[in-house]
């Protein structure tokens, strides 16, 4: 039977067959084959699988038209797959309480850009910040917009925004991420009621977020509609991505790459004749996001 897959905790995953579930464990043969993600089967995947005596099996994991990925933090050498044939990525980020940096918001629109899957950046929390808060706030959605990301502004706790992110969720299946504390629970238990995922609260000592949701796992909304929620995600490392490609992975750096002195052989660091660093100074491309792309580039930036 083929169908696709709706949760996985690590050892069992649920498939979905037609209206029908079915809990499944991995064929061994599949960890074996030479496989660099520490989950092989991820949520989204569509898979084949076969009745044994003692347990449902997966069997084959189907092609894949897309796949969004981080590197490992407990595994060297390899990537987790978050989820697997999503129409779009949304990262729930919050300005305080958490704080999340530009540069993990960077890293995830990179990872998703680099598979061509559609960005969306819902800033949570807007109920809480200060006057000062909200300028800053009001500075990173337009500068955000205004290379192609979607952008929003809500307060999941009080309804607020939220009839917009129902409007793009629909018709298709999309992976919700973000840093534990952010809210990501509480926006999905607001947009249906199908859905009723553990909410927990900020430690006031370090001001982040303890996990409630411990698995991924795809709730569908309609009967073409699905999103897919994710732990909270603590850091993000870029996967199989070198120097000379990163910048075709930020839109306002790929139109401009090919006009640099060196061309394509161009890494936008010290190099002579270099259009981006020329933007940068004329103010057309944001100091931040160069800088989280030379942090990206050399290694030296923070993932968290």
């Amino acid at each position: 039977m083929k169908g696709i897959v709706t949760k996985s905790t690590g050892s069992w995953y649920v498939v979905r067959c037609g209206e029908k579930n079915f809990e499944c464990r991995i064929r061994g043969k599949i960890r074996l084959a030479g496989i660099k993600e520490t989950n092989p089967v991820a949520v989204g995947d569509y898979v084949e699988i076969e009745a044994e005596s003692h347990a449902n099996v997966i069997t084959e994991i189907l092609p894949r038209k897309n796949h969004i990925l981080r590197q490992s933090v407990k595994k060297t050498g390899h990537s987790n797959i978050l989820a697997a044939n999503i129409d779009q990525a949304l990262l729930v980020a919050t300005i305080q309480h958490p704080r999340t940096s530009l540069g993990f918001i960077d890293r995830f629109l990179v990872s998703a850009e680099a598979f061509r899957i559609p960005q969306v950046l819902i800033f949570n929390k807007q109920d809480i910040l200060d006057s000062n808060q909200l300028a800053t706030l009001s500075e990173w959605q337009k500068k955000y917009a205004a290379i192609g990301v979607t952008v929003f502004s809500v307060s999941a706790l009080n309804d607020v925004g939220l009839t917009e992110i129902r409007q793009i969720l629909n018709g298709k299946i999309s992976l919700v991420a973000g840093h534990s504390g952010v809210g990501k629970s509480t926006l999905l238990n607001h947009i249906s009621d199908s859905i009723q995922q553990p909410t927990g609260d900020i430690s006031a000592f370090s001001e982040k977020g303890t996990h409630t949701t411990t698995f991924a796992e795809m709730f569908w909304l309609t009967e073409n509609t699905a999103v897919i929620d994710t732990p909270g995600i603590k850091e993000w490392g870029l996967v199989d991505m070198t120097p000379q490609e990163l910048s075709d992975y930020f839109p306002e750096m790929r139109d401009l790459r090919l006009t640099c002195k060196f061309g394509a052989r161009c890494l936008h660091l010290h190099e002579p004749g270099c259009a981006i660093k020329k933007a940068v100074e004329e103010n057309s491309i944001w100091q931040s996001r160069y800088e989280n792309y030379v942090g990206m580039a050399t290694g030296s930036d923070n993932r968290k």
